[in-house]
């Protein structure tokens, strides 16, 4: 259920930021957000920061008990140190909507971690 609510939560910041004042008019003026180029790449990138919660989701529910903990503890580190980045950014940015949003997503990731992390092994 944590990587559904991450998934949805990392989904609401990237719409939202798109009615962000004038990110959109930049975007249809110069192709850029926030300086990066918006093309194939970047869209990849942005897809893999959707479709993974969702992958994991899945994975979380199929996986054996070990391999489960393994890799919910590692992408969920992983992503809740990419997600830092955002909400560093947000706080400096004074945005309330943005550091909300980051935030919730980082908060289900360290959970996700810390509960794959006390989960007991099967024996």
């Amino acid at each position: 259920m944590l990587w559904l609510f991450g998934a949805v939560a990392m989904l609401g910041y990237m719409s939202l930021a798109i009615l962000e004042p004038d990110v959109l008019q930049q975007f249809l003026d110069t192709g850029e957000v926030e300086g990066m180029k918006v093309g194939p790449e970047l869209l990849l990138v942005f897809a893999i920061f959707v479709v993974v919660p969702l992958i994991m989701a899945f994975l979380s529910l199929t996986l054996k008990d070990s391999i489960n903990r393994w890799a919910n503890i590692i992408v969920g580190a992983v992503f809740a140190a990419l997600w830092c980045v955002d909400v560093a950014e947000a706080v400096a940015k004074l945005t309330a909507w943005a550091t909300l949003m980051t935030l919730s997503t980082v908060v289900a990731l360290v959970l996700i971690v810390w509960y794959a992390w006390k989960s007991k092994q099967k024996a």
